[in-house]
């Protein structure tokens, strides 16, 4: 995808604590993007093991204030005041850190406030070939409207995925 960033929410996050805590990685990865992970709340605890996971150069808190201190194993940027201001939020990744290809790899809260807050230019979906369970959340579950979608491309990838871009 080839992107600066990587934007996430910290519920994408939480769901991978557990594999990230139990497997030891490599360390940053020098030449891969940075990880932005929107955490309002301070839920996230695993900063050292995304840092070393292999996939980023560094990692970003994104908090709406800085009544904590900086997460051990990432720096902190302040953007907003109880949430975190997106726009703002990607303003600064703009200004400080370079950024400009931002890819969004979180679940329907931060999907659904990025579409509402038109923040996104392009929508690609991987589609993995698996079943999930009836009982599994929409993926825009909280979205407040329509997005109206115009197909531009689609590729197979290894392992059967197809990516649809929009």
């Amino acid at each position: 995808w080839k992107e600066d960033a990587t934007l996430t929410g910290a519920d994408t996050i939480l769901a991978q604590e557990p594999a990230l805590r139990s497997t030891p990685g490599p360390g940053p990865n020098l030449e891969g993007p940075l990880l932005a992970v929107v955490d309002s709340r301070r839920r996230v605890s695993a900063w050292r093991a995304l840092r070393d996971a292999g996939h980023w150069s560094r990692v970003i808190a994104l908090r709406g204030d800085d009544s904590t201190p900086t997460p051990p194993g990432a720096s902190q940027m302040i953007v907003g005041q109880d949430r975190v201001d997106l726009p703002s939020a990607l303003h600064r990744l703009h200004v400080d850190h370079g950024v400009e290809v931002v890819r969004v790899d979180s679940g329907g809260q931060l999907a659904a406030a990025m579409l509402d807050q038109h923040l996104i230019d392009e929508v690609s979906l991987v589609i993995h070939p698996g079943l999930v369970r009836a009982s599994a959340k929409r993926w825009f579950g909280g979205h407040s409207g329509d997005v109206g979608l115009e197909p531009i491309g689609h590729e197979t990838l290894d392992e059967g995925l197809l990516w649809i871009r929009y």
